[in-house]
């Protein structure tokens, strides 16, 4: 009999940790496997098909960051890190080689299972080629580049529209500043960021009910912005 549940592979060396993510994930019918170093991580990794890695970034043999990009040379599989480091530049870093998410320990396991949830909602749109993304009352269709708000169509600019679809195809996970600014303007625009909160807000003026209280695009500070996914945006 195969086991449809979603597969977890947990990389972190702290045996309370991995306790804990086990108890929730197994309360959330994921299939649960761990793995306490990252040669081990990186091992099983390939032996084992995941719909998504959660690995520590402090482990005793390797920087977690570097397990990203070992990765990210030949899977797509989604990838949360876990991290007692909460800098700016931590968060940017880890996004930017690879990371889909990232969760600032302490942590709560409902945080988390939302998250691994958006990774993974994310990964199956690209691997099945969905075309048609929710965000509360926003749907935007890919395919036909259409954007609708409670059924009725809005008018976007093309820089409008191209941020957009960029976030869609990451909804419900961070896209960092950079990442934003090299796909809507290109890489010689990479300093000039008030573009970026220029176009943040006009779009917001058009999707959200009360743009001075984002639901749908919601800001990380100082990292990035997130489509919220599926009904998170209400």
């Amino acid at each position: 009999m195969n086991d449809s549940r979603p597969s977890v592979l947990i990389i972190d060396d702290d045996p309370q940790i991995r306790r804990f993510l086990r108890a929730g994930f197994d309360l959330e019918h994921f299939a649960v496997h761990e793995e306490p170093t990252g040669q081990g991580g990186l091992r099983a990794a390939t032996l084992r098909r995941s719909d998504l890695i959660v690995v520590d970034l402090n482990l005793p043999d390797m920087d977690g960051s570097n397990i990203v990009e070992r990765l990210r040379a030949w899977s797509t599989v989604p990838i949360i890190v876990l991290s007692v480091r909460a800098s700016d530049e931590d968060k940017v870093k880890l996004l930017e080689s690879g990371a889909d998410d990232y969760v600032v320990k302490p942590f709560s396991m409902v945080e988390l299972v939302a998250r691994a949830r958006a990774a993974i909602r994310r990964q199956t749109r690209t691997d099945h080629g969905e075309m048609i993304v929710k965000s509360g009352p926003l749907s935007i269709d890919l395919a036909n580049r259409a954007v609708y708000l409670d059924e009725e169509r809005v008018t976007l600019s093309p820089k409008e529209y191209r941020l957009l679809q960029v976030l869609a195809k990451h909804a419900g996970n961070v896209v960092t500043h950079n990442t934003l600014m090299k796909e809507v303007w290109g890489v010689r625009h990479l300093d000039n960021s008030h573009y970026l909160r220029i176009l943040v807000r006009r779009l917001r003026g058009k999707i959200e009910k009360n743009p001075k209280r984002p639901q749908i695009l919601v800001s990380e500070l100082g990292v990035g912005y997130r489509l919220t996914n599926g009904n998170e945006a209400r």
